[in-house]
């Protein structure tokens, strides 16, 4: 059996919640992922944001499940205020970054689509980054 016809065993996940206090930018929670989908939960303590950036081979679904996430275009435009149940795709090459805006954390899922044509799948910073030291946690079961 090539791998064209080999059948893939299904995964199953969990988020657990909200984490207690952490003292990075940002945390994530990887969901799952196979080469061509990457599923996280990315929780934005207080001065949680990201910089101007694209990816030049993967599409991202973000959509948020607790807080408030404003999402800006390369000359800092407001392209999503969302909130809780609302969400925004950004296409391959599109320069964007987000914030939480609110009092509370903000939560929200990111789903990346990866394109196999291009390799590699490059993130682009357009400018520098102002954070570092992200948190990660595996959470697939």
């Amino acid at each position: 059996m090539d791998d064209s016809t080999k059948r893939a065993t299904p995964v199953t996940f969990e988020y657990v919640g909200t984490p207690p206090p952490f003292n990075a930018p940002k945390k994530h929670f990887r969901l799952c992922r196979t080469p061509l989908l990457d599923a996280d939960i990315q929780v934005l303590g207080e001065t949680g944001a990201n910089n101007l950036h694209s990816h030049t081979g993967n599409d991202g679904f973000w959509f948020v499940l607790k807080g408030r996430a404003r999402f800006y275009d390369e000359n800092d435009q407001v392209i999503g205020d969302l909130g809780p149940m609302q969400g925004i795709l950004i296409e391959h090459n599109f320069p964007y970054w987000f914030e939480g805006t609110g009092d509370e954390l903000l939560e929200i899922l990111h789903v990346a689509a990866r394109d196999p044509r291009v390799d590699p799948d490059e993130r682009i910073d357009h400018r520098p980054r102002k954070f570092k030291g992200s948190q990660f946690s595996n959470t697939t079961a």
